[in-house]
């Protein structure tokens, strides 16, 4: 008896764990401009979004939001959403993550920059590209990691199914 409820109580210890890896992360990070802001001030407007980590060395990052970038119009006659692109380019490298961003066309984006990699930590990110969608609560409805062609289509796919 003693067992079972020693499993018991590691099954739910394990799903509280789970779900607090569900829901957006309150973290600092730089926005745009350089100014630090909280993660959860991301979700103020209610709605839901694509979260994109990147880096300027990573070539499927830079692909999966371009192609993410190219069909952005169609996909906002579809719903109202927003992309967010979060760079993990450390300190020293933040001004030309932020030039190569504006020089691919992601002014679209909400831009941050997360050069301690706080925030990459706080969602598990190992590795790039990383890209989750969040409900307009903050909660991760879907999430995958790497890029081929195509795979960007399964994001505006959980967005379509947030209602």
């Amino acid at each position: 008896m003693r067992l079972i409820l020693r499993i018991s109580v590691a099954i739910c210890a394990l799903f509280l764990s789970i779900s607090s890896f569900a829901q957006m992360p309150s973290v600092k990070v730089d926005n745009v401009k350089g100014e630090q802001i909280s993660t959860s001030s991301l979700l103020d407007d209610g709605k839901p979004m694509i979260i994109s980590f990147w880096s300027c060395t990573c070539k499927p990052c830079i692909q999966e939001l371009d192609s993410i970038n190219e069909n952005l119009p169609d996909w906002l006659d579809e719903a109202d959403f927003k992309v967010v692109a979060v760079s993990t380019d450390d300190a020293r490298f933040t001004s030309k993550a932020r030039a190569f961003a504006q020089g691919r066309g992601w002014g679209d984006f909400v831009q941050i920059y997360d050069k301690n990699q706080e925030l990459m930590r706080a969602m598990n990110v190992t590795t790039t590209p990383q890209a989750f969608v969040l409900d307009g609560k903050g909660k991760i409805v879907y999430s995958h990691t790497g890029y081929v062609p195509g795979s960007e289509e399964e994001l505006i796919k959980a967005i379509r199914k947030i209602k």
